[in-house]
């Protein structure tokens, strides 16, 4: 049986992935035919059903209830790692304080990796006045700051660890919003397969992906050569930083607190009026 799997080029993705598309496992039967894109390019594929098997938003999924379920496996999630608002160094107010901050963003045009990332998600309940947006490909948003063709941008990705040395500063760390509201992970993006698949097929791609990052793990030079040719940034450091802080035990398994995290992220959203009304069920059982 051959699937289409659609997953991004970035570090923890190509990280998860390798030992499962480069047959470093046993695939037990199932072929997969990878497709990458960068988390927009993927939300949207996965709007018009075209994928089997692809990682995306959290934020999209909650449109694409009707086509998907969620897997346990291959998430990212976790503390410290959210979305982060950046600009230049000249921005006015220089403050990370929201309250004070709420009353100036409504002003700034901000670079967004796309309208259905998690991290337009964190911004709109973080920021709801932050209404005036352009859609952009993530790695190309420090730059769209630095040449002034917006005020803001919201990086995501290894952008994180690239920000301070291009001279652009913090504004606001929405991970931390919302683990300081929340007290949780940060659900940023999962694995979802088509509904009209087999269910034992579905548990077996569940499993395949939990074994693809167990091998990974325990082999991590194995990945290397996969993983560094898909890059967007080819400094070593900075390609490890991302795969440790992305790929996490959550990533082998969501766990209790896991899914509890998905599901927050999902009732504040549906309360704030950003998704619809979900199913009660969206994991694959």
């Amino acid at each position: 049986m051959k699937l289409t799997l659609g997953f991004s080029p970035c570090p923890n993705d190509t990280f998860i992935f390798d030992a499962l598309v480069n047959k470093r496992i046993d695939t037990e039967g199932l072929e997969f035919d990878v497709q990458l894109g960068d988390v927009e390019t993927l939300n949207t594929k996965a709007f018009k059903a075209e994928l089997d098997i692809t990682k995306l938003s959290y934020h999209a999924f909650a449109y694409m209830t009707g086509n998907y379920q969620l897997l346990r496996s291959g998430s990212a999630l976790g503390k410290n790692c959210g979305p982060i608002l950046i600009a230049k160094p000249d921005l006015q107010p220089p403050t990370s304080n929201l309250r004070h901050f709420t009353s100036h963003i409504s002003n700034l045009n901000i670079a967004i990796p796309g309208k259905y990332t998690t991290a337009n998600f964190l911004l709109g309940i973080a920021l709801p006045d932050a209404k005036n947006k352009t859609e952009m490909v993530f790695s190309e948003i420090e730059n769209a700051v630095l040449q002034n063709k917006v005020d803001a941008g919201l990086i995501i990705h290894e952008n994180r660890f690239t920000y301070q040395s291009k001279g652009l500063k913090k504004l606001i760390d929405l991970g931390e919003f919302w683990e300081t509201t929340t007290g949780l992970p940060i659900p940023l993006g999962g694995i979802a397969i088509r509904k009209n698949i087999p269910s034992e097929v579905k548990l077996k791609v569940e499993k395949l992906i939990r074994k693809s990052i167990e091998y990974a793990f325990a082999n991590p030079d194995a990945s290397k050569e996969y993983v560094r040719c898909h890059s967007q940034e080819m400094e070593p450091s900075v390609i490890q930083s991302h795969i440790d802080l992305y790929v996490n035990n959550y990533s082998i398994n969501l766990g209790a607190e896991g899914e509890k995290a998905v599901k927050e992220m999902y009732a504040i959203g549906k309360e704030k009026g950003i998704i619809p009304e979900m199913p009660a069920s969206i994991f694959v059982y």
